[in-house]
This record gives C-alpha cells, structure tokens and sequence, in this order.
C-alpha cells in the first residue's frame, strides 16, 4: 500500500466501526456478466486480484444476485447458496494477502433482471440471446410495470415475496460473512429493486409498500435492518443509492438525504453516491452532464446534511482532485472505477507519481524490485 503520510488524506487508513481501510481508495461494484450459475471463477480471481496488486485500499466484487432470478444477467455473479459462497472464498483470500480489504455488493435485478449482457445490446433477451445459451426467466417488482415498451413485465410482489427477498438479503449477508468479506454493501440504485421500490415513477402500490414516500422506503429499509442484523456489529455497512433519477417526477435528492437518516439509525455506515438508472438507456443517469466528480454534489449534500460516512464516485481519475474532494469534507471516500479498469495499478502509480513511494516498496515484492532497477536505469541514462 501506500505510505501513510500525514499529510494525504488518500494514502492515509481510515476506521469504520471496528475495520482500519488501509487508505481511501475503493474500486467500486462493476460487473463483469463472466460468472456461470452465478459461481465465480478464474476470471474473477485475476480481474480482482490485480487491483489488490495494484494498492487499492478495497475492492468491491459486482452486484452480486441475492437469488437466481435476482441476477440482472445470466452471467451475473449469485450468493444464494454455499458453493457460491466457496467460489468466492480464493478471491478474498487473495485480496486479504495483498493487504486490501475484501467488499462485496448484494443485490436484486428487479424489473431489470433477465436482460441482456450490455455487449449483447444490454437490452430485453432476443431469441439470439436464447440460442446462444442464455435463459429468461420471470422477474418481480414493486408493480407491474415493465422497464420501457418491449422489457419484461414484472409480477408485483405479494407479502410472500417481500418476506422471501428479505430473508435471501440476509442469507447472502450471511454467506458473505463466511466467506471472509469484511464489508458488505446494499445495492440501492440503478432501476434494480430496491431502487424502484424508493421511486415514485416505478413504485405505484397503495399498500403500506408504496404511496407516499415513507411507504415507499419502507422495504429497502427492511432490507438493511435485516442485513445489518446478519453481520458482526464490527462490520461496516454500506448502501449504494441513486442521488436522484434524473427524470421529471422522480427520486430526488432531497429524498435522499431523509433515506440517509434513515438509512443511518438502522446501521448503516457509508452512503455510496451515485445516480439514474431507473430508465432503459444504461445501468446509471444519462442525463447528467458527465465531467470530473460530477456526482460529488450528491455525496458532499448527504454527507454533511445526513451526518453520515459517504463515498463519492464518478470520473475522478487522479489522485489530486480526490484530495480535493477529502480536503473539502464533501466525502469520506473516493471511488475509482472505469480508470482501474484502465490502470489496474492506479494507487500504487499515483503515489509513485507524487513522490510517495519513489522506491516502488510498497508494489508487490516479486514487483517491486524489478521496477526499482528499472527505475534507476531510466534515470542513470538522462
């Protein structure tokens, strides 16, 4: 990792309830639609391995389905059982081995589960999808309302299908546990369910599930009651929400801040700021212009109205503008996603770039000594 320097809030740990981060850095939740069954595998090993290599303080696996028909794609990573469980386990050892804390987001596809993987048209299955191997299956919401003309229509869930959705949140939580996760996250955004059961443009029950919007928060409050009650008091609880819709109607972010108390006198520990994604046109907002930290607002808002641990994310790509953004108060954390992706070794090279660790000790050692010879080649020839 890293060196903890005094003066960087980055590279420097932070504590959230009983854990120690090993500094401010976290790849986020990005599927990887590679699983089989929903079991991991060799490609999910390597794809996260390599950012423990690279210095993150901790990685997030992808929204992982609470149940087999809650995976948003057939090739969506699942926790509904042990041997999914036990696939797991080889990446959390090896994250723990790299120093790196272990995280894992759990969630349900709702109306926008049984789709397409996004590099098959992320859209509804085609028999194209079908013949290639892929499954569909029904799906349930908060109402009967399909995503966009030609998607699945959902079946509205009954009191048996709340209590079943709440008991597999738990049960995942629980497995995740087990498996040696020290961080569990709530996925609460995107148009998945728990999102769609907070907005009113998906969430149209006369229930005590819906109406207004204490109604409508009252299930995916459930669900974090639930989860946190299944995981170690020492165990930090994240959700991830979307800050608003982005649509005419919509979540707002005045919504957002009530969720956050609410959200927090339930246990929950870290807001994950995001937004959009209750519309067919992608996994999150499209109508925001998109620049630098342009979800920052959102967590910087809810961290200091709501008075809880928030983590910003969207295009911030060097290490200068998440000091900033930490300097700043506007949030506790700092999100890298599409960038490591790019440079799975983005911390450990912008410490190196900041005269942090201008030796490479903190790389992997079977690294390090390599490019530290390198290093001094490529100056002793200037």
């Amino acid at each position: 990792m890293p060196r903890r320097s005094a003066d960087s809030r980055l590279f420097s740990p932070h504590r959230i309830r009983g854990l120690e981060l090993p500094n401010r850095v976290v790849v986020p939740p990005m599927a990887q639609y590679s699983a089989i069954d929903g079991i991991a595998n060799a490609h999910h090993l390597v794809h996260y391995g390599k950012f423990a290599m690279g210095g993150a303080g901790t990685v997030f696996l992808e929204a992982t389905g609470v149940t087999r028909a809650g995976r948003i794609t057939n090739g969506c990573l699942g926790l509904w059982s042990d041997a999914h469980r036990d696939a797991m386990r080889p990446i959390v050892d090896f994250l723990k081995a790299n120093g790196t804390i272990p995280a894992i987001q759990l969630g349900h596809g709702g109306r926008k589960a049984s789709m397409q993987r996004p590099w098959h048209g992320n859209g509804p299955l085609t028999d194209t999808d079908l013949a290639r191997g892929d499954e569909c299956w029904p799906i349930i919401a908060p109402s009967a309302l399909p995503l966009d003309d030609g998607w699945l229509e959902p079946r509205a869930m009954d009191a048996r299908d709340l209590q079943e959705t709440g008991d597999a949140f738990a049960d995942a939580a629980r497995r995740a546990v087990e498996a040696g996760f020290e961080i569990v996250e709530i996925h609460m955004a995107h148009g998945y369910l728990l999102q769609t059961f907070l907005s009113p443009l998906s969430n149209r029950r006369s229930d005590a599930y819906g109406g207004d919007r204490d109604g409508r928060m009252r299930f995916p409050l459930e669900v974090a009651a639930r989860v946190r009650a299944a995981i170690p008091d020492a165990m930090p609880l994240f959700v991830r929400i979307s800050s608003i819709d982005g649509i005419d109607g919509g979540w707002t972010l005045d919504d957002s801040v009530v969720l956050a108390r609410e959200l927090k006198a339930r246990g929950v520990d870290v807001i994950d700021c995001s937004s959009g994604g209750n519309s067919p046109k992608g996994a999150t907002n499209t109508n925001l212009r998109r620049g630098p930290g342009f979800q920052v607002p959102f967590a910087d808002r809810i961290r200091n109205e709501a008075d809880i641990q928030t983590m910003a994310v969207g295009l911030i790509r060097d290490a200068g503008h998440a000091e900033e953004i930490l300097r700043a108060g506007q949030a506790d954390l700092i999100a890298v996603g599409r960038q490591h992706l790019f440079d799975p070794f983005w911390t450990l090279h912008q410490a190196h770039d900041e005269d942090r660790d201008p030796d490479f000790t903190e790389w992997p050692q079977a690294y390090g000594w390599w490019l530290e010879k390198w290093d001094k080649g490529i100056k002793a020839s200037r």
